[in-house]
């Protein structure tokens, strides 16, 4: 059994396909193909149940697959600590972020990290709440700018910012006159406008309206909350809205922005998998992210 045979049973179980995973793994089909039925072979189990229309795994394909990727982030860990002890000059460090987050906060911090160190290479990989938490246990990113809560329990977090939540209306909302914050459980009747089920902040919408006795009627949903905000400046509902990402007054498509009486927070997080290595260059992201953000904010 060869390393590099583990990663194509990762990606064909990932691509569920053999001619889309032999591409990306940058090798021709049938040599993909020989190489898995040698594999199946040496350790005398079937990984992959193969029909004309799909590639599926097996019960014992998946404890394959599961070990596989242990085995081979435990691999990559150790090679990161080497080049830590080695004091090698490059490094290469994966950060996951949430989209929207990631376009406020990176700005601010990568071309301070990049500035002081030059030699790591930075890949960002941009996704859900839900796939972040995935590829951040897995393995898949160093790190993942995510927000409170996670669901995953093999991840260890730090808290670099916590902001106010505010309600966003249509500018025209009998609500929009009003100068005394805003109750929750006044919006009971209310159309939401939501993210899509596996974002974090969905899941805070959710919850802050059962904390107050009811279910949010969500009638839009969207995957991007700058949409969101201009469905609710178009008068299709209302919306919960982190403080960092809501719009200057006047702009174009600009909701109305009110305080909550609750005085609702999110806490933005870094999170990785619990018992990881981190790499010195994951710590002096860390750093450089928590330094940033302290400095905005006083």
């Amino acid at each position: 059994m060869e390393l590099r045979q583990l990663n194509y049973v990762i990606q064909i179980a990932l691509e569920k396909n053999f001619s889309r995973a032999a591409e990306k793994l940058h090798i021709a089909q049938p040599s993909l193909s020989q190489q898995l039925s040698k594999l199946e072979q040496e350790i005398g189990v079937l990984l992959f149940r193969r029909t004309t229309n799909s590639v599926e795994l097996t019960q014992a394909g998946q404890v394959f697959v599961d070990k596989s990727q242990a085995i081979l982030d435990a691999i990559e860990q150790l090679k990161q600590e080497m080049d830590d002890m080695a004091q090698m000059r490059r490094g290469r460090l994966v950060v996951g972020t949430l989209p929207i987050t990631g376009s406020h906060i990176l700005p601010l911090v990568l071309p301070v990290f990049g500035a002081q160190y030059p030699q790591i290479e930075v890949v960002l990989v941009e996704d859900t709440t839900a796939k972040l938490e995935q590829l951040t246990a897995s393995g898949g990113t160093d790190l993942s700018l995510l927000s409170l809560p996670l669901i995953d329990s093999s991840l260890s977090y730090e808290p670099f910012l916590e902001e106010e939540i505010c309600l966003a209306v249509p500018p025209q909302h009998p609500l929009a006159k009003r100068e005394d914050p805003i109750d929750i459980s006044e919006l009971q009747e209310e159309p939401f406008i939501g993210l899509k089920r596996g974002q974090g902040f969905r899941q805070i919408t959710v919850d802050l309206c059962e904390q107050s006795g009811f279910s949010p009627r969500i009638v839009f949903e969207s995957s991007n909350i700058e949409t969101i905000q201009s469905l609710v400046a178009g008068g299709m509902g209302i919306a919960f809205v982190p403080q960092m990402l809501t719009r200057i007054k006047g702009s174009e498509f600009a909701p109305t922005y009110l305080p909550l009486n609750q005085k609702p927070t999110r806490t933005l997080v870094v999170a990785s998998r619990k018992g990881r290595y981190l790499s010195k260059a994951a710590d002096a992201f860390i750093r450089t992210l928590n330094k940033t953000i302290s400095s905005i904010n006083n």
